[in-house]
């Protein structure tokens, strides 16, 4: 059984480390390199930089502090934010981001997610799916969560695996940053619909919700932000506690 892994996720406003509630209410959460040099020594099994609002700003990823991230780490690197073509893709792998992560670009262009895997393989392609739970089920956001496009997110999850997503990140936009829990029922349901990692993320706030997630769903990785930015959970505690629970972890 492939062992679970936690990451940390560094979402990126105007160079600084942010982290807000149901994709609003954004607070400063630190220096990103200072951060993520914290979670290398801290045990974490991979990081994701999200730059929150490249998509909105039309701009491409912050090329640079990828760069500068990669020079501090020695561990897996997912970059995602304004990724809107294959060249935008080569710049930020060229920087040092080992994947990249698409989002509302997959949605509106899902041949790019098929270009990414033929110039890169499948295993550098995060396709990061934002869903919120509707009347008529989970549907797919876009634009930092501003957009509902309707798409059902199973559906589309599926898609992608099959133009060549190498990894779904699925983040729940009626968790994230509640600190209430995964979304276990859209977690599982994607997590069994696809053959790719899923790594779940959105609402994590106690030991327990990792725990949760591993057992009651087969996502193989889960993210977190304001828990392990400020402190709240450290890193080698969780896995010293999921360990304790019979989970394996790497």
């Amino acid at each position: 059984m492939l062992k679970k892994r936690i990451i940390p996720c560094l979402d990126i406003k105007d160079g600084r480390t942010v982290k807000g509630v149901n994709f609003i209410d954004i607070r400063d959460a630190g220096d990103p390199i200072e951060l993520a040099k914290r979670y290398i020594t801290e045990g974490a099994d991979e990081l994701v930089f999200l730059d929150i609002t490249a998509t909105i700003e039309k701009r491409k990823t912050l090329a640079e502090l990828v760069k500068r991230i990669a020079r501090e780490i020695n561990i897996p690197f997912t970059v995602g934010g304004g990724i809107n073509s294959l060249e935008d893709a080569k710049v930020v792998i060229n920087a040092g981001a080992d994947k990249v992560s698409i989002n509302s670009s997959a949605v509106k262009n899902p041949s790019l997610i098929k270009d990414i895997a033929n110039e890169f393989g499948s295993q550098c392609v995060v396709v990061a799916i934002d869903v919120k739970k509707e009347n008529d089920g989970w549907k797919v956001y876009v634009s930092g969560g501003k957009i509902p496009t309707g798409i059902d997110a199973v559906v589309w999850a599926v898609k992608a695996e099959q133009l060549g997503a190498g990894e779904i990140l699925l983040t729940s936009m009626n968790n994230d940053g509640t600190k209430s829990g995964f979304a276990l029922d859209i977690t599982e349901a994607i997590s069994k619909a696809v053959n790719i990692p899923v790594i779940a993320s959105g609402g994590a706030g106690e030991k327990i919700h990792f725990k949760q997630v591993f057992e009651m769903t087969k996502a193989s990785a889960a993210l977190a932000a304001s828990i392990f930015h400020f402190g709240e959970i450290p890193i080698p505690e969780l896995k010293i506690y999921l360990q304790q629970e019979n989970i394996a972890i790497r």
